[in-house]
């Protein structure tokens, strides 16, 4: 039996490229110690199927409930309504909310600008959310890491908590983002032979640090450009063992505390 206890800090389990073996995957996931799946919200299509696999598996998946910065186009405030309802409609003994973090939210630079400004106004809204309820916030920063950075220096909050997931910056931003209060989500591209992404975490200590997938996307090598899932989560963390002189079972106890510091389980 695995000892050694996994957290996938962001999964969307919920993605049509699971809909043929989701439980398999899940559970194979679950058998590899990968026993913890924080699952961030898109859209508001995205958040029944989201529910329903926590349904399946209420012991190991935990969802976040927010608009994805590329999901934001003329009818964000519509859409930002009907997210903001989920959080009293779906409640937890003892917790203010049902959801663990405010998330999937930030900035996408990449696709397109089209709907900057709707962006900048939907991260800032989803923010105040987040401190009004006392949740972290999971935050995309694709092309847009300065000015998130930016926004919550800002907002100078002392509620304002979370990761900045599937990080991408340089250095220097990992040690603003740390001071900031935030932990850096580290993923797939870790093991990208030049990514780049190594010597931007060399420095950084794993206390800052936490481990996810984005299953179905970015998957590790050797399953680069193939379906990612949780399972591969183990990969990741031995290329991070590996760059921090680190045994897996030190990165699987620390990234895991990390993350229960920041999700409150």
């Amino acid at each position: 039996m695995n000892k050694m206890t996994f957290t996938d800090t962001h999964t969307h389990l919920y993605a049509e490229e699971f809909n043929e073996d989701r439980k398999a995957m899940i559970t194979r996931a679950i058998d590899s110690g990968v026993s913890r799946m924080f699952l961030p919200n898109i859209d508001i299509h995205s958040i029944q199927p989201m529910l329903d696999v926590v349904w399946e598996f209420p012991k190991h998946c935990f969802p976040m409930m927010g608009l994805h910065p590329c999901s934001v186009d003329e009818n964000a405030e519509a859409n930002l309504f009907q997210i903001h309802k989920w959080f009293t409609k779906r409640k937890l003994t003892g917790r203010q909310s049902g959801f663990f973090a405010v998330g999937e939210i930030g900035l996408d630079y990449h696709w397109s600008l089209d709907f900057k400004e709707q962006q900048i106004n939907a991260f800032k809204k989803q923010l105040l959310w987040a401190i009004q309820m006392d949740l972290p916030v999971v935050i995309h920063s694709r092309n847009s890491t300065a000015d998130i950075i930016s926004i919550i220096r800002e907002m100078n909050h002392p509620k304002l908590r979370g990761i900045f997931h599937c990080f991408s910056g340089n250095e220097e931003q990992a040690k603003q983002i740390i001071e900031l209060g935030f932990y850096i989500g580290i993923g797939g591209v870790l093991t990208f032979k030049n990514s780049g992404l190594d010597k931007a975490i060399e420095n950084i200590e794993l206390e800052h640090i936490v481990l996810e997938t984005d299953a179905p996307y970015l998957a590790p090598v050797p399953f680069r450009g193939k379906r990612n899932e949780p399972e591969y989560l183990l990969l990741i963390a031995k290329r991070l063992g590996e760059l921090k002189g680190s045994t897996i079972e030190t990165i699987a106890e620390v990234t895991t505390a990390n993350s229960i510091k920041i999700f409150g389980i």
